[in-house]
């Protein structure tokens, strides 16, 4: 099978685990759960008059919520990129495509990230990977990322994932040289992302030196994308991928790790409802990001089940704002909040 021919079969086996919940995290969990909110009886608030809006990449938010990366690359790509976009941009969120690998090593699959049509004014999110991204000069790149329309490159870092799926790089010498060369040279903000293992403040920190200033922490507790290569792998590979299926930083930690190096941070790695969103940004983080729960409810009902899930998520953000006493996002990031367990040791660690 060619190179081409490999990528469309990774995607679409991509596609069809993500549709289930069998990806998940074994044992551990984003440790969103151990932030916790003091009660406020008199919130002096209405529900109607409560803020969410957000600027990112100089662009209005209506809410923190970005509809992460996922796809892209193969013909069912198109479908769910448009779909997913199409709702983004209805509701005022962020929209982020999947790795563009595929497209730069194939131009006739442009069509399954083309997006900009039906989502002109949203934010959008290009995606390539840094060790793919550190042998390609900075025009083809820029190149890739405006005839997409993008704001924005999610450089993304995955050697947990590359190092279980069979066809995946071994060499992760000179990322953190391309992030700085690119950064110089590509002319769009980088996003450094990570692809389920999450981020510690030491690459936090050693990103921000080099003039980074975003990152995608997805951490560990959604998805594991070691999970999703273990169900592709036989043999090592595949008894390697069941050691470290449950590999990684939580995203609660990466959170902090990102915001404590100084980067306007969003929260992506098992973000499922509302309050994980308000203890997303009372952890510091600019906006949050949700992949494959919104792919599911795609997958399982089109647009109105994607409106259906954001409707009830930003019903729960609101409410949980209301019941701090937060009008907008800003006096949520101050309300009071306990931390504990195990997210108070890794806060420990970099203080």
């Amino acid at each position: 099978m060619s190179n081409e021919g490999d990528i469309k079969k990774r995607k679409l086996d991509h596609l069809e685990l993500c549709a289930s919940d069998q990806v998940s995290f074994k044992e551990q969990t984003t440790l969103l759960e151990c932030v916790r909110f003091l009660h406020s009886s008199l919130p002096e608030l209405s529900l109607d008059e409560i803020d969410l809006s957000v600027r990112f990449l100089g662009k209005e938010l209506r809410a923190p919520i970005l509809i992460a990366g996922m796809t892209g690359g193969h013909e069912r790509s198109r479908e769910i990129n448009r779909g997913l976009a199409r709702v983004a941009e209805e509701r005022g969120y962020a929209f982020g495509l999947g790795s563009q690998r595929a497209l730069l090593r194939d131009p006739s699959l442009r069509s399954t990230y083309e997006v900009r049509d039906i989502a002109p004014t949203l934010p959008l999110l290009g995606n390539l990977g840094v060790i793919q991204a550190r042998e390609l000069e900075a025009k083809v790149i820029r190149d890739s990322l405006a005839s997409l329309g993008a704001d924005a490159l999610c450089l993304h870092m995955n050697p947990a994932m590359e190092l279980i799926q069979e066809e995946g790089d071994r060499d992760f010498r000179g990322g953190l040289r391309t992030f700085e060369r690119l950064g110089s040279e590509l002319g769009l903000p980088i996003i450094a992302k990570e692809t389920g293992a999450g981020i510690s403040f030491d690459t936090a920190h050693a990103l921000h030196q080099i003039g980074i200033r975003y990152i995608d922490t997805s951490g560990a507790g959604g998805t594991s994308w070691v999970g999703v290569e273990t169900l592709r792998a036989e043999g090592a590979r595949q008894r390697l991928g069941e050691l470290l299926w449950d590999w990684g930083i939580p995203t609660a930690a990466s959170i902090v790790h990102a915001v404590r190096a100084g980067h306007h941070t969003i929260a992506t790695g098992g973000i499922q409802t509302g309050l994980d969103i308000a203890r997303a940004i009372a952890l510091g983080a600019d906006l949050a990001g949700i992949a494959r729960g919104a792919y599911q409810a795609f997958h399982e009902g089109g647009e109105a089940s994607v409106h259906a899930l954001f409707d009830q998520i930003e019903l729960e953000l609101r409410s949980v704002m209301l019941l701090v006493g937060a009008a907008d996002l800003a006096a949520l990031q101050d309300a009071p909040k306990l931390i504990r367990g195990e997210l108070r040791d890794y806060l420990e660690l970099i203080e």
